[in-house]
């Protein structure tokens, strides 16, 4: 599911065999190309979205980081940082779901279809004054690109390949970054503070290497 947090229009209600990385890429892919692209998300912390101590980015991490769109993630344990995603689950489930058990997934989708109509430009919001969500909602003016941008650095960053452990080269010593970025060019920029560094990929920030405490 993908809703757009100020209208809550439901931009994507899929049924799907798995909730691995290609799967939701994909249909974040179509999503993007029919509504534009946010510059956002708020995700959980489960897969493929990460954020735990060892796995804080994914391949669909980046992938998302490629088009400009930064990703947050609610805190552990506290499901209130997704409430409006959360209420919109608990009325799917009440109204749809507990329908659909044993259904092929292409009769899941018809009946996903049919209410997300109904939610979207039917039901009237308490919290938008009574208004559908569809009256609210303006798609994005950030056209989803067919080719990945190139990736541009400025002339001071001191730029490196991650290589296939996850780890980069500076001054003839390995730092790890993470293997979600392998073989992709990160970049280092002198901090305030002499030999530390934030790590950039595109425009965000993903880590920060600190030379002073490195053995």
């Amino acid at each position: 599911t993908v809703l757009d947090d100020h209208s809550r229009y439901a931009l994507c209600l899929k049924a799907c065999s798995d909730e691995g990385g290609a799967t939701v890429q994909r249909h974040l892919t179509s999503v993007f190309r029919r509504y534009g692209m946010p510059i956002r998300i708020l995700a959980d912390n489960g897969s493929p979205w990460g954020a735990d101590g060892e796995h804080p980015y994914t391949v669909l991490n980046v992938w998302l980081m490629r088009l400009g769109i930064m990703v947050s993630h609610s805190r552990p344990s506290h499901p209130q940082t997704l409430g409006k995603e959360e209420r919109f689950h608990k009325t799917l489930k009440a109204e749809l779901l507990k329908y659909c058990r044993g259904m092929a997934l292409e009769e899941c989708q018809e009946r996903f279809e049919l209410w997300r109509e109904v939610y979207n430009c039917e039901r009237p919001h308490e919290s938008l004054g009574m208004q559908v969500p569809a009256a609210r909602y303006q798609v994005s003016p950030r056209s989803f690109p067919e080719v990945l941008p190139s990736i541009e650095y400025g002339p001071n960053d001191y730029v490196r390949k991650v290589q296939q452990d996850g780890k980069i080269f500076y001054h003839n010593r390995e730092y790890p970054i993470s293997k979600a970025f392998r073989g992709q060019y990160v970049a280092l920029r002198l901090t305030t503070f002499d030999d530390v560094f934030d790590v950039f990929f595109c425009n965000q920030k993903i880590s920060q290497l600190d030379l002073r405490n490195h053995n």
